[in-house]
């Protein structure tokens, strides 16, 4: 995205107080951000850090882009059994899929975590189901980057 120095427009899904908008503009990236949380607390911090980009509180409100990236947002799962959350990640992909023109990319836990530092309220997820997955409904051109030094994989899905 960076790279090639054109245009683009990202929505960051789950983006707290828009972390990211502050990073991208500190590298010159020529973005069209926007930002969506449920969090509405977030969400004013957000609109009070970065007033010239959209924020929304609702899923429904997310309008296409370019490219959508999720970080964290399926890690805490609370009391919500391993295979209702894994549905509900599959059902946000869905949406996540829906509003990407061009591709999206997204972090999760993995089951490959030590098994001594992993938590009952965290959802620990398979990279390869979810690689599957990714490929099968959204795209033949994804990546699994699991080769970094966090508990936690990547997928990148390029449409």
């Amino acid at each position: 995205m960076l790279r090639d120095g054109g245009r683009f427009s990202l929505n960051d899904y789950g983006c707290g107080y828009g972390a990211l908008a502050t990073y991208l503009a500190q590298r010159g990236a020529d973005v069209e951000y926007r930002g969506f949380d449920v969090s509405e607390r977030m969400i004013d911090e957000a609109r009070r850090l970065h007033p010239g980009c959209a924020f929304a509180t609702r899923a429904a409100d997310v309008e296409p882009a370019d490219y959508t990236v999720a970080s964290g947002v399926f890690n805490l799962r609370l009391e919500v059994d391993d295979e209702a959350w894994r549905r509900y990640a599959l059902g946000v992909l869905d949406s996540i899929d829906g509003v990407s023109t061009r591709g999206f990319a997204f972090n999760m836990l993995t089951m490959y975590s030590d098994a001594e530092r992993m938590r009952p309220d965290l959802y620990y997820a398979d990279p390869a189901f979810f690689f599957d997955h990714c490929k099968r409904r959204f795209s033949r051109n994804v990546a699994l980057l699991h080769d970094y030094d966090l508990y936690e994989f990547t997928l990148i899905v390029r449409k």
